[in-house]
Parts: C-alpha cells; structure tokens; sequence
C-alpha cells in the first residue's frame, strides 16, 4: 500500500471537506462574471475548460462507458445533467418564486436525502455516534447560515410561501443528496479519475443544449480577458481540483458520512464572502465554522473505526 492511497484511506471525510471548502472560493469571481453574463453560461464555458484541462484522460474515460452496466449509466447521467447542471438551474430558480432564506434553509435538508439514500442503497447503517456529530454538523451549519438563529424571513414586505419555489428548491436538495450517493456507487468499481471526467462531459453536454435553445451561447463574443481568466481559475480550482479531490476522498469515506463534510461549503462560502466581499462575520459564525469542522473529524474517527471492525 503506497503513502498516497495509505492518507486518502485514513483522511477521506476530511478530503471531502477541503474539496467544499474550495467549491466555495469561486464567489468573488462569480459575482464579477454575472454582472454581464447569465448563469448557465458561465456554467457552460467553465465544464469546457475543464474538459480541455481533463483531455489526457477524458478518451480513456469514455472509452470506459462500454463496460458499465445500466445502473452506472443512469448514475453517471444523473449525476452530470442532475447534481452537476440541472440542480444549480432549480436552486437559482427557487429564489425568483420564495424567500432567499427559506431557499438557504431547504438546502439542509440535503445531508437527510443522501443518509436516507445512503442506507437504502449502499446499505450503510449507521450507528449513533454518527448521528450525534451528523447532528452537531448541521447544527454548526446553520449557525454560520443564520447567526442568529431566526432566519429573517419578512424584508418589509408580507412573505407568501410559493409551492413553486419550495419544490425546486427541494429538488435541487434531492439532486445534490443523489449525486453524493450515486458517486459512491460508483466509485466502488471505478476509478475516481474517471467518474470526474465523465461528470464533466455528461454535463457538458447537458449545458450546451440548454445554451443553444435559449441563444445564451452568443454571449461568448462578449467575453473579456479578464472574464477568461476568472472562468480559468474557477474551472481549475473550484472546478477540476477540487473534485478530483473530493471523489478521492469520497472512493474512501461512506456516502452518508461524505455528505456532512460537504458542510464545509457553508462554512467557507461565509469566509471567502467576508474576505472578498465585504460581508458580516460575526463571532456565532465563526463558533458555527469550528462546529462543523470538529463534527466533520469526529465524524471521520468514526468512519475509521467502523472500517476497521
């Protein structure tokens, strides 16, 4: 056994809290693109930089397609339109028909959909020192979300829950909880390098259908230099790096484990956002942050010790 897989074993939940931590650092340049680009856009040229960046291996990779089975297909699938496209279409949609928090609040829900996906898939049943620290992570979640324990649901205005957004909001939840499931399926008999590349592709594919119908796609003659740089840096690091971490650490750690470490989104989306954008840290997130990330190592000592008995 070689050094590398010896830490990927031993570390897995705590790979796939650094692989969230670093999903949340494309804010700053996020904000920067959509002021002049819409959404699925940016999407879209992000997984064709990545595809190009994973060229070297992306052939191998399709080329693997003909020994799946059926389930690895539907997974693969849905994992690239669903937890790589799709979900980020309704999660942004939710907020044109609901309140912003109540959408942030929904998504919580989504460590829940995969344990629960988890345990009647994978069949891993957990024991209750996992549920205790799942428990404390969630808890730490939404203390960094709302630090003040009520999320503020009335801007001055009379707030009328829509079915609408709670579904896609919801959906979005369900989508992202299937993906961190369906990659553990996965990962089972694949290699982690290629379930990245063909998440990139399968979704790829799904974002350039959905740019050509509603004539987004032109918008690449409006790019600037400084728009392609900021894509290039999101591709790599909160793109391809990342996930090639994250499925590393996921091939190693149990579906229903991986996704609380996925928490560390929340708590690194409030820290990149109060270094880059100027917005409100208070001492509660920062106590909701130190929450999460013990929960997330107790909750790998956890995991270590089930594998070894």
């Amino acid at each position: 056994m070689n050094l590398t897989k010896s830490f990927s074993e031993k570390y897995g939940t705590l790979l796939v809290f650094l692989a969230a931590l670093m999903w949340a650092t494309d804010a700053p340049f996020r904000v920067h693109l959509t002021s002049t680009l819409s959404s699925e856009f940016i999407v879209l040229i992000e997984h064709f930089i990545s595809i190009l960046l994973l060229s070297p291996i992306l052939l191998p990779a399709v080329r693997e397609l003909k020994t799946f089975n059926k389930k690895e297909w539907v997974s693969i699938l849905i994992i690239g339109f669903g937890g790589s496209a799709l979900s980020l279409v309704l999660f942004t949609q939710a907020f044109a028909y609901m309140n912003p928090s109540v959408v942030i609040i929904l998504q919580k829900v989504q460590p829940f959909i995969a344990i629960f996906l988890a345990t009647y898939i994978l069949n891993e049943f957990r024991n209750k020192k996992f549920w205790f620290w799942a428990l404390v992570a969630i808890v730490g979640a939404y203390v960094v979300s709302f630090p003040d324990f009520a999320p503020q649901l009335y801007e001055g205005e009379v707030f009328n829950p829509n079915i609408i957004g709670i579904l896609l909001a919801l959906g979005a939840a369900l989508l992202w909880g299937s993906s961190t499931v369906l990659g553990r399926y996965l990962l089972v008999n694949r290699d982690f390098k290629t379930i990245t590349a063909l998440r990139f592709l399968t979704a790829f594919v799904f974002l350039l259908g959905w740019n050509v119908a509603n004539s987004s796609i032109t918008q690449i003659s409006h790019l600037t230099a400084t728009d392609w740089l900021f894509l290039i840096i999101i591709a790599i690091v909160s793109g391809v790096v990342s996930l090639f971490i994250y499925y590393k650490g996921l091939s190693h750690t149990k579906a229903s484990v991986a996704t609380i470490a996925e928490l560390g989104f929340v708590g690194g989306a409030v820290i990149i956002n109060y270094f880059f954008l100027n917005a409100t840290l208070v001492p509660m997130q920062v106590l909701g942050m130190l929450v999460i990330l013990f929960a997330v190592w107790r909750l790998n000592k956890v995991s270590n010790v089930e594998t070894q008995s």
